[in-house]
């Protein structure tokens, strides 16, 4: 982790970057992006290449990317390419809601998890983030209480984050009925059949379907005009051509398991363990449907802030 002067007493709070100010002010879509793909979910040098198309895809949707991410201290609300090389290169913590405080005090640095970016996304008024799979309730919750802040702080953020579901190595059951009793609206898009990251369903299904980018503006402007201040997750599965052979999962999914218990790892060490040795049993498989996991919220993720802000700006004529 990166540290330097801690910022002053009475400095702004955090940093939006010019453009991204610009594109809020006069009403153009924004998405949100974490940064904790960059720094801890992609190898060197192809999470720089990564972070780079996934601003891409949005700039060619005439959209502004918003990757958000500590530095030196002050949360950033968009980045510029240095700004993207140092989440890319340097070694940094990952930065949850509870973590920024800290990091402000001591002037260091740090890539945004979910939580984190959910949260100053949700400050800086921008109302669309896209990220590749939610955090949730971990197995075995029950004796070592592991769960997600990613599903509190969407209790909190107002913002519609975009996401593949949740990994399959989670309690899927217990993260939605987490998101229930949050009283956090889940949309599935185009199915009910909650996905599980790599494939597209995980047998549970969720109550409602949304097909289109604007059909879910408009449940976003809902959550406004009710006073609902929660945000809203909009679960998007792959494409099927896109996910992992389902076979090829459980098979990996199952040795994983077992290697951990073979090991001995307990409680919160597990789900580490487990995403670990999947890359590696996968021969990087996995990886690659990580990438085209991203690319596809990304994507999913623009048609939405589009729609929006075409939405917002007719309830304002």
């Amino acid at each position: 982790m990166t540290s330097s002067t801690a910022p002053r007493a009475g400095s702004a709070p955090f940093h939006i970057s010019a453009e991204v100010a610009e594109a809020l002010d006069a009403g153009r879509p924004v998405v949100a992006l974490e940064s904790t793909i960059i720094s801890h979910g992609l190898p060197r040098p192809r999470n720089f290449e990564a972070a780079q198309e996934f601003e891409q895809i949005l700039r060619t949707a005439g959209v502004t990317p918003a990757t958000i991410a500590v530095l030196d201290g002050v949360p950033q609300i968009g980045l510029d390419e240095a700004g993207v090389r140092r989440i890319a290169d340097e070694d940094m913590a990952k930065a949850s809601v509870r973590d920024l405080p800290i990091l402000w005090a001591k002037g260091a640095s740090g890539a945004t998890t979910v939580a984190a970016t959910a949260y100053l996304a949700g400050r800086a008024g921008v109302r669309v983030f896209a990220t590749g799979g939610l955090g949730g309730v971990h197995r075995g919750a029950s004796d070592s209480f592991d769960e997600s802040a990613d599903l509190s702080s969407l209790a909190l953020s107002g913002v519609t984050v975009v996401s593949a579901g949740v990994k399959s190595v989670l309690d899927i059951p217990a993260t939605l009925e987490r998101l229930e009793t949050l009283s956090v609206p889940v949309v599935g898009y185009r199915t009910t059949d909650f996905p599980s990251f790599w494939l597209r369903g995980s047998g549970h299904t969720i109550d409602w379907q949304v097909d289109d980018a604007a059909e879910i503006a408009r449940v976003m402007l809902g959550q406004d005009e009710l006073g609902h201040g929660q945000g809203i997750v909009v679960a998007n599965p792959l494409p099927e051509e896109k996910q992992w052979d389902p076979a090829e999962h459980d098979r990996v999914l199952a040795t994983a398991f077992a290697a951990a218990e073979a090991a001995g790892v307990s409680g919160k060490a597990v789900t580490p363990f487990l995403l670990g040795y999947i890359v590696e049993a996968s021969g990087g498989t996995s990886l690659e449907v990580n990438l085209d996991i991203a690319r596809n919220n990304v994507r999913l993720a623009g048609e939405i802030a589009v729609a929006w802000s075409a939405l917002t700006a007719e309830s304002d004529d």
